[in-house]
């Protein structure tokens, strides 16, 4: 039977595996992304996009490239240590913003009512209300799980090495996650919390996921070719046997 010794065990493997600078590029997006997705981009009557659409392509690049070396298993597994991170993060910037102190913006303020209102507004955009970081963390553990799954199904198909195989399973199962991504965030946050109507929050979902598309068909060529280095450079290789994984978990 599989134990939780097992599990961390397997983890640790996976951690010393994955190259350091994919797993901070990996955290660094979820944790940025989750914290400018409180200010908006563009509004209308319709839909809203926010700033984190522009670092929300990084994690599922990322997510894409251990799944196709490690398989799905290591890429729910690197997303969920994100999220956790995420979490943490904003437990520690909530308890921060508690403390009496100043940003530097509060002594470039013309006034001291002004120098107020601008701390105080930079403290409640750093703490995140508990329900949008609960939130973001649901959506992103259900988009990991679609992305993985979808990602893993379409590479044992077509993936045959070259770099339409990894775009189709790349941007077949981004379309997908993003989407459910997009939707149980909008479903759980901006319409119980901020009053969108379902219309709102399916244009939102669908305008939201062309625009993350668009940004990880732009890299899916850098996606690719990290993949194959990992390959030909057998990075990985301990986990991969501690596994029982060949060359390429596909």
């Amino acid at each position: 039977m599989y134990s939780l010794k097992d599990t961390m065990k397997d983890f640790k493997i996976l951690l010393r595996s994955v190259p350091s600078m994919v797993t901070a590029a990996f955290v660094l997006s979820v944790v940025l992304m989750n914290l400018l997705a409180s200010r908006e981009l563009y509004r209308s009557d319709y839909f809203c996009l926010n700033c984190g659409l522009a670092l929300s392509w990084i994690s599922f690049l990322c997510m894409d490239c251990v799944c196709r070396r490690f398989g799905p298993k290591a890429a729910n597994e690197l997303s969920v240590f994100a999220i956790l991170i995420n979490l943490f993060t904003a437990v520690m910037i909530g308890l921060l913003m508690k403390t009496p102190g100043r940003w530097a913006a509060y002594y470039s303020a013309g006034d001291p009512e002004t120098a107020e209102l601008i701390s105080a507004g930079i403290d409640q955009t750093f703490s995140s209300a508990w329900y949008v970081v609960a939130g973001s963390s649901l959506a992103m553990f259900a988009s990991t799980l679609v992305n993985t799954a979808l990602n893993h199904a379409i590479g044992k198909r077509c993936d045959n090495g070259t770099y339409k195989g990894f775009a189709a399973r790349s941007l077949l199962s981004t379309c997908v996650a993003q989407f459910v991504d997009n939707f149980v965030f909008s479903s759980l946050v901006s319409h119980v919390f901020f009053g969108w109507n379902w219309t709102q929050v399916v244009i939102c979902s669908i305008t939201s996921m062309i625009i993350e598309l668009a940004f990880e068909a732009m890299f899916s060529p850098l996606g690719y070719r990290i993949s194959k280095e990992w390959e030909q450079e057998n990075v990985g290789i301990t986990y991969l046997r501690e596994m029982n994984i060949g060359g390429n978990a596909a």
